[in-house]
């Protein structure tokens, strides 16, 4: 299969370091605003990456929960591999793929356990089969067939038929506290537009431009 002239030119906008506000959540915002607008499919899926005690690197997909000023939300399974590699090193990488737009944003920062009221909250928020899934699934564990898991999740349907559903021991989240966050505009002739911002030691944001 020869992949050397699948490519196309990136026509859909530049972006100036005067575009740039001083704090770059509030971009963020505006850019995420711009993509559920525009229709982008999934535009909260982001690419999460973690490394394992070999340094391993291992990447897979959630959806952000929430955003602000200290950082990125997601939720997960405690006991799932993502969340045993946190455990051993917090250090972690975000990545917003918003193709369709030519836009991408890429983070690294620390992802920092949220609390059980946080937890508890956004738990309860959930459809009452997310909830019931939660309990159904002891993520990244080997499964014999799928039967297996449908199985656990008609048995735990049935038993949670009436009242709440508690939250799971085992079930969490992770507020990732930024250390950088880059934007990524696609550009004609691979003239990419890339600015990095990067946390200081009194808090405050320095912001660069990147060669493509």
């Amino acid at each position: 299969m020869d992949l050397s002239d699948i490519r196309r030119e990136y026509t859909k906008g530049g972006l100036h370091r005067d575009d740039l506000p001083s704090e770059p959540m509030v971009f963020f915002e505006h850019w995420l605003q711009q993509a559920i607008d525009t229709q982008v499919p999934d535009p909260t899926a982001m690419t999460i990456a973690t490394v394992d005690e070999q340094g391993q690197p291992f990447q897979r997909i959630v959806l952000l929960k929430d955003f602000d000023q200290n950082g990125f939300v997601f939720y997960t399974n405690l006991g799932s591999r993502k969340a045993i590699h946190l455990k051993q090193n917090s250090q972690i990488s975000l990545h917003f793929p918003w193709h369709f737009m030519e836009r991408q944003v890429h983070i690294t920062g620390e992802a920092v356990p949220l609390s059980k009221k946080e937890v508890f909250k956004y738990f309860t928020s959930r459809p009452k089969e997310s909830q019931i899934a939660a309990w159904a699934s002891k993520q990244s564990e080997r499964l014999s067939a799928r039967a297996v898991l449908e199985g656990k999740f008609l048995e735990l349907k049935k038993q949670f038929e009436k009242g709440d559903i508690p939250v799971p021991t085992f079930w969490g989240g992770y507020r990732v506290q930024p250390k950088s966050i880059e934007f990524w505009q696609g550009g004609e002739h691979r003239l990419h537009d890339r600015f990095l911002y990067q946390r200081q030691t009194d808090n405050q944001w320095m912001v660069e431009r990147l060669a493509p």
